[in-house]
């Protein structure tokens, strides 16, 4: 308490009964690629008789425009085909932030876990992809990363050369729930090479992230990234038709479709298994991820707070207000707030022996809005009166 001393008016800052809750960047893309030691790159500016240098191999670089990865990492080119055109994608269907990191050679993208540890320190990354990685020691490395950190998403190139039919091929990983954390997308897409002059077929995964981003910016991140066009393709490279997709689907295997010449993604399913049927859909988990990352953040003013009714009631208001805001986001399912999401932190969730040990504990129920998977109108003739 402040010490009074002369007689007179007092005026005083309070901190706030509740802090806001800011929400988390949701489309960060995080980027493995290979670009060769010895790509051409452009001129220093100001300098056209010297050349950039290549980016370091092995650390990530933030990259937030095509022009800046040029700068980097040279534009489109025989050394860094793959990469470049999976970020010009991004870029062109909306992202707008990425962290991309290079490899000189493609043996060592074979097992990419240790240069995906390289990302564990880049808490904004949120979105994970390795351009046209398709093996089983790839994929799981890429699963096993974003279970492990919880607040991010793999998306996963399927197995360009394999038919329609042959799942185990096009998806080497079973479903799984780690799996929840990664969606996966078939066939490949075809683009323009400004190299070549002509259409060649490329994995789909940057295109993808960049609609992820371009979707979560227009509607939020608890809209389905799905009937969505994948600017920059010009077809895909197997045609799929509904009666294809009706083997694809059920594997969680996301179409990638083309209707009437624009290119569409026609899936919306993570690789979640039975177990963990709650996060069927990729809205469902990255949603979750959001949640629980942006409370992560916006409360950790909380530590070594003293542990009294006081702070739980400054705890449920400041949770409170951001699901709120989710609720009339459209996230949340429910025609009231109170149907929507429950915030309880008071003695019945933090009796003595837990404040003896240091904790204050919060529980949080959502209930989360599902995407219309199957839209099915009932057509019936009647009589006319």
């Amino acid at each position: 308490m402040p010490t009074y001393l002369s007689p007179g008016v007092y005026v005083e800052e309070i901190p706030p009964a509740a802090r806001p809750i800011s929400g988390v960047g949701t489309s960060i893309a995080g980027f493995i690629g290979v670009v060769a030691n010895t790509v051409d790159m452009p001129p220093k500016p100001g300098k056209p008789n010297e050349k950039l240098t290549v980016a370091a191999a092995s650390v990530p670089q933030l990259i937030t425009s095509w022009e800046e990865f040029k700068s980097q990492f040279g534009d489109i080119q025989a050394g860094n085909k793959t990469l470049a055109l999976a970020v010009y994608g991004f870029f062109n269907n909306g992202g707008t932030r990425s962290w991309v990191l290079r490899v000189a050679e493609e043996t060592d993208l074979t097992t990419p876990a240790e240069e995906l540890e390289k990302f564990e320190a880049i808490d904004e990354i949120t979105l994970v992809a390795v351009p046209g990685a398709i093996t089983n020691v790839q994929h799981t490395a890429l699963i096993n990363h974003c279970a492990k950190m919880q607040d991010r998403f793999a998306i996963l190139d399927g197995v360009e050369s394999a038919g329609p039919g042959e799942i185990s091929t096009i998806r080497p990983v079973g479903r799984s729930k780690e799996a929840s954390y990664a969606a996966l997308y078939y066939p490949w897409i075809k683009v323009f090479d400004p190299v070549t002059q002509a259409a060649i077929v490329l994995p789909p995964s940057g295109h993808i992230a960049g609609m992820y981003s371009r979707s979560d910016g227009a509607r939020g991140v608890f809209k389905a990234p799905a009937n969505e066009v994948l600017l920059g393709a010009l077809d895909t490279s197997k045609p799929i038709s509904k009666a294809m997709q009706d083997g694809l689907n059920p594997e969680s295997i996301n179409a990638i479709r083309s209707f009437n010449g624009a290119v569409k993604v026609w899936g919306g399913r993570t690789m979640a298994d039975d177990g963990a049927a709650e996060f069927r859909y990729i809205s469902t988990r990255r949603l979750m991820n959001f949640l629980r990352e942006s409370i992560d953040d916006g409360t950790q003013w909380v530590v070594f707070e003293p542990n009294s009714p006081a702070l739980w009631q400054r705890i449920s208001r400041t949770i409170d207000d951001f699901l709120l805001t989710q609720w009339q986001a459209g996230a949340l399912f429910g025609e009231t707030a109170k149907q929507a999401y429950f915030v309880k932190c008071d003695k019945d969730t933090n009796p003595p022996q837990l404040r003896e040990l240091g904790q204050v504990v919060t529980e949080i129920g959502v209930a989360i809005v599902k995407p219309a998977e199957f839209v099915i109108f009932r057509i019936q003739q009647t009589t006319g009166s």
